[in-house]
């Protein structure tokens, strides 16, 4: 049995605050997860985040704080802290009393979703999620599937459907697909944990209800079991790498940034030589390595499972 842990990047809105949105799921074989877990909190336990939630858009920020304060690299773990909360202490009662209460708002979130990570400097932060995608793309045994829709050529009226209904359609395709053709003579079964989003959770559960009464565009649905089950991804640690996944592809597909994306992307499934898990919907003719990935290629050899 597969376990495929699923997270989105980038918002399905149109135009929202994102040119792409992604909805990734990394798919692990339920013997091969106590050791995936152990191997991402032993990475976590070095940079001393084991109790916080992996968020990469989060921990990949500069942290305005840490540049102000001198010498902050050479401080303890303990002293950045108490410097930084000082810092960010001083600028919300500044933000209090200048009256303007969405920057306060939001500025307290910020300092909310970063705290965790204030004593680690930004290049070790750069360092802790490199060494994540790593770990990541050593897991031969996994394997992602992703759809990654570029909004400017996402027209919902001639497709029929939401930017968010299509890329769920197709990563649960191909999921099942994998599932059909994954070389064992009895079948293999598949279970979708979702990070949680109770509007999502509404959708997602009524689409997975369709698609095993009718199946998806492209199959039935034989080996995927149930509908997602959600979770907090605060608590599951292979939801938070889910996410990484998707960040990773969309800071490529958005800015180019390759580092993330060649680590991570040696898990998209393969059929011979030609990435079929993963998809950039785009233009006819892009460039991107998503695309040139997904061409089928001559001379292919067999990803192993």
């Amino acid at each position: 049995m597969y376990i495929c842990y699923i997270d989105e990047s980038g918002t399905p809105e149109i135009p929202g605050n994102s040119s792409h949105f992604v909805l990734a799921g990394l798919a692990i074989p339920i013997r091969h997860w106590k050791t995936c877990d152990r191997q991402i909190q032993t990475i976590k336990k070095i940079y001393a985040i084991e109790d916080a939630e992996l968020h990469v858009a989060w921990l990949l920020r500069p942290y305005k704080e840490q540049a102000g304060i001198p010498d902050f690299e050479s401080l303890t773990p303990q002293q950045r802290i108490s410097q930084v909360q000082s810092a960010r202490t001083l600028e919300l009662l500044r933000l209090q009393r200048s009256g303007n209460s969405k920057q306060y708002h939001q500025t307290r979130k910020n300092y909310k979703k970063t705290g965790p990570y204030v004593h680690l400097t930004f290049a070790q932060r750069k360092t802790l999620i490199a060494d994540l995608a790593g770990c990541v793309g050593g897991w031969g045994f996994a394997r992602l599937f992703a759809e990654c829709i570029d909004k400017v050529h996402f027209d919902p009226t001639r497709v029929g459907t939401t930017i968010g209904e299509q890329a769920f359609e197709q990563v649960v395709s191909r999921f099942e697909r994998y599932l059909q053709n994954v070389g064992n003579p009895d079948g293999d079964f598949g279970l979708l944990i979702h990070d949680n989003n109770q509007t999502v959770a509404h959708k997602h559960t009524q689409l997975m209800k369709t698609f095993h009464r009718q199946g998806t565009l492209w199959t039935q649905l034989e080996r995927i079991i149930e509908t997602p089950l959600f979770v907090d991804s605060e608590l599951t640690s292979l939801v938070q790498v889910a996410d990484l996944c998707g960040y990773a592809l969309r800071r490529y597909l958005e800015n180019g940034e390759e580092g993330l994306l060649n680590l991570i992307f040696q898990r998209a499934h393969r059929k011979g030589n030609t990435v079929v898990g993963v998809r950039h919907f785009t233009v006819p003719i892009c460039i991107c390595k998503l695309c040139e990935a997904h061409r089928p290629r001559s001379g292919a050899i067999s990803d192993s499972i």
